[in-house]
């Protein structure tokens, strides 16, 4: 595994486990979708998995965005190195 797969997994379970402090339901006193502790254990270790395939995924793409956004402005810096300025070309 690549070092920047290893710090993309880090932030993303770093980042679901604060969106998991933040949703924590003991304030609610499990009252409003299950009773049990049970289903609000499975409920919330669910959710995590899932915010931490989210949160990954979403740093992919990001990396990609980036990328291809470093293409496009080396693509451009070299169209205008290309272009010669000033009057010397010209008759």
């Amino acid at each position: 595994m690549s070092v920047q797969r290893i710090i993309r997994l880090g932030v993303a379970i770093v980042a679901s486990g604060a969106s998991l402090a933040l949703s924590w339901p003991y304030w609610r006193d499990f009252g409003y979708w299950a009773e049990s502790h049970f289903m609000w254990t499975a409920y919330f270790i669910v959710g995590f998995i899932l915010a931490v395939y989210v949160f990954y995924a979403f740093l992919g793409s990001l990396r990609t965005l980036f990328e291809h956004d470093m293409l496009e402005r080396e693509k451009q810096s070299a169209c205008c190195a290309e272009i010669p300025s000033g009057k010397e070309g010209r008759p």
